[in-house]
């Protein structure tokens, strides 16, 4: 493509090392395309507070697309920008009562919003007794399963220590079809589920229109099967060399591993 008018990339197993860090190569470029014009968005299934410190680690102000497309952040402002598709209590107890029979021994979470990425008003993510969370355990309080259904969530979590992302989401498919929105963003038995056609494609295309950009204009990079609808979207789709099979496959071209700077690699044509 020609050089892009608007950078979107996903954060975990993209942007970031495997180290989870910001390398300076990538900080580097990210700093001359956004220095010269070109907004740099990160689009994640992460929540509006883990995103300060990759900002910070790579100067960004702009927009974030959290929570897989559910959440639109301003950082530079702190500030909740909209939210789509909230999964209300009812349609959270229809989705676990049916993954319940899918899934026998899943555990779940919940991730709540508020007005800014830490809002003291709002318990941010709640889990149940046994919840694994593949980036590691610790973050969450625990609640009876009726008060993780109990409160309006941009995102349900699914975890299963004895299952693989990829037969979760299928086991979950084959009960809740198009009624929800299945994705993972990590292989290690964890499934995110959100409201029917909420993906970071529908997240980066608002960003677009409010910066004046089409999809056309804009370059992607992504890892996992979250990433798919925007590498989908965007004129030109990347996907880093670790990224999942699907996504490989997909994808317009395939840079080099998140080890390898791919991202920064890429960019590198241009700025």
């Amino acid at each position: 493509m020609e050089k892009p008018s608007l950078i979107a990339s996903d954060v975990d197993g993209t942007l970031l090392t495997p180290l989870e860090t910001v390398a300076p190569r990538t900080a580097d470029v990210v700093a001359r395309a956004s220095g010269g014009g070109v907004p740099v968005v990160l689009v994640t299934g992460r929540p509006p507070r883990w995103i300060p410190p990759v900002a910070e680690a790579t100067g960004l102000s702009g927009y974030a697309v959290c929570a897989n497309g559910a959440v639109l952040y301003d950082i530079g402002a702190d500030r909740v920008v909209d939210v789509h598709g909230l999964l209300d209590p009812v349609h959270l107890m229809d989705v676990a009562d049916a993954l319940n029979h899918a899934l026998p021994g899943c555990r779940l979470a919940a991730e709540r919003v508020g007005a800014k990425a830490e809002d003291p008003d709002v318990r941010h993510f709640v889990i149940e007794s046994d919840y694994h969370n593949p980036w590691g355990d610790g973050e969450g309080s625990v609640v009876p399963r009726a008060e993780v259904l109990g409160h309006a969530a941009v995102k349900l979590l699914v975890s299963h220590r004895k299952m693989t992302s990829d037969e979760m989401a299928a086991a979950a498919h084959s009960v809740l079809g198009d009624s929800v929105h299945i994705t993972f963003s990590s292989g290690g038995g964890l499934i995110e589920i959100a409201s029917p056609g909420i993906t970071k494609a529908t997240g980066l295309a608002e960003v677009a229109a409010r910066l004046g950009a089409t999809s056309g204009d804009v370059i992607s990079f992504g890892d996992m099967p979250n990433d798919l609808p925007m590498l989908e979207w965007a004129g030109h789709g990347v996907a880093v060399a670790n990224a999942h099979p699907v996504v490989l496959d997909a994808a317009d071209e395939v840079t080099a591993s998140n080890a390898e700077h791919g991202v920064a690699q890429v960019l590198e044509r241009w700025f």
